[in-house]
């Protein structure tokens, strides 16, 4: 869709049936902020459709008829963590059965491997090592930005920074210059789960606090290292809890501008000590990303993880405020260890073609947004 047509869409009639969301319509098509009580209005709301349509209004005001999405590679280096989060069916305690720690030669071989067609970006994340010294973490980027000089390193939630620092007796800043000058080109956004306090305790009291987590993003931003954010939703959280963690999100992104997306992620219970609450539903996940368009007007994209809320969710919510769908990620553990049955992978053309089918243009990114161009398997990026 051109941006003339896209603008035209957004002078349709606004038509809803819950009254509560007129004076919402008429901040979002005048390009006002909306406020914590327009979040939780919109979460109330039953009129999806209405919440759709100004999530995709605004969307296709900012990008047309383009989804993005890009390909990359997962690395998990370590499951071995310190952290005992309710929400995780991922970490093991070292001496635990199924617990892992790659060697760094075979944590290079991990990145070679997969697909034929070449990778843009590796996506490192793992848990929280307590005896793996910080540079472990500095020599594995040294050694993937020797080997693969072209590939985007995403590496490290605020989480593992924080651990890394604390660990090595540095500061949040110097911790990050290190990471940076082995390699590190931006940060994933894992880990920020909820801000909220009261839930924070009961999901993730070991982790950092939120404040804690939004303050290690904003030094990121401050040294020049881009990254994502993200909120998992649909556990023990209400909907002010999540208007809250957008805003502070957006609030934080006001002062550095250095969040590029942001990933909504579907808490997923089994195996892991909350598996007795029910998963999310569609409905829940298609108002996430609508909510999350509207509130997050600074953010300039809102990402549909396929492998969080299915391929055929993520298709629908490039009509409902989402412009981005990830990549092929070729494996990933955390979200499959706690009971994900998506595939752990996804070709180019397969991505390719759910974009098509939900009538949108597919855009093949790298990890900062620019075009990336194909022939055979090698790539270029525009600059």
């Amino acid at each position: 869709m051109s941006g003339e047509t896209a603008f035209q869409a957004t002078r349709r009639p606004f038509a809803t049936d819950d009254a509560r969301l007129q004076p919402i319509a008429e901040k979002v098509l005048r390009g006002e902020r909306l406020s914590f009580d327009d979040g939780v209005t919109l979460y109330r709301s039953p009129d999806i459709l209405a919440v759709g349509w100004l999530a995709n209004s605004v969307r296709e005001k900012l990008h047309g008829n383009i989804a993005y999405f890009n390909v990359n590679r997962h690395i998990n280096p370590t499951n071995v963590c310190v952290a005992a989060c309710r929400l995780c069916a991922f970490g093991r305690k070292k001496d635990a059965a199924g617990a892992y720690t790659m060697a760094l030669e075979q944590a290079w071989q991990t990145a070679a491997s997969g697909y034929s067609e070449a990778v843009t970006e590796f996506h490192i994340v793992g848990g929280l090592h307590p005896d793996l010294p910080l540079e472990y973490f500095l020599d594995l980027v040294r050694g993937l930005k020797e080997r693969f000089p072209q590939v985007h390193i995403k590496a490290f939630t605020m989480v593992e920074v924080a651990f890394f620092a604390r660990r090595a007796k540095l500061s949040i800043r110097e911790t990050l210059e290190r990471l940076r000058d082995a390699g590190v080109d931006s940060l994933p956004g894992g880990g920020a789960e909820i801000f909220a306090d009261r839930v924070r305790h009961i999901i993730c009291d070991h982790k950092i606090d939120g404040d804690e987590w939004l303050d290690t993003a904003r030094t990121a931003h401050q040294l020049g290292l881009k990254s994502n954010a993200t909120m998992l939703y649909g556990h023990i959280e209400n909907d002010e809890d999540r208007v809250d963690h957008m805003l502070r999100l957006r609030a934080v992104q006001d002062e550095t501008h250095g969040f590029q997306t942001f990933i909504p992620l579907a808490f997923h219970p089994d195996n892991t000590p909350l598996e007795h609450l029910p998963r999310t539903t569609g409905l829940t996940d298609i108002k996430q990303i609508g909510v999350s368009r509207l509130l997050l007007d600074n953010f300039p994209h809102i990402k549909a993880y396929w492998q969080m809320m299915t391929p055929k969710i993520a298709q629908i919510a490039l009509r409902f405020g989402a412009d981005d769908i990830d990549g092929t990620v070729i494996e990933e553990k955390i979200y499959h260890d706690a009971g994900a049955t998506t595939p752990q992978g996804m070709r180019r053309r397969d991505l390719e073609r759910l974009i098509r089918e939900a009538g949108r243009e597919p855009f093949e990114r790298d990890t900062m947004y620019r075009t990336v161009t194909r022939t055979e398997d090698t790539f270029t990026v525009a600059v």
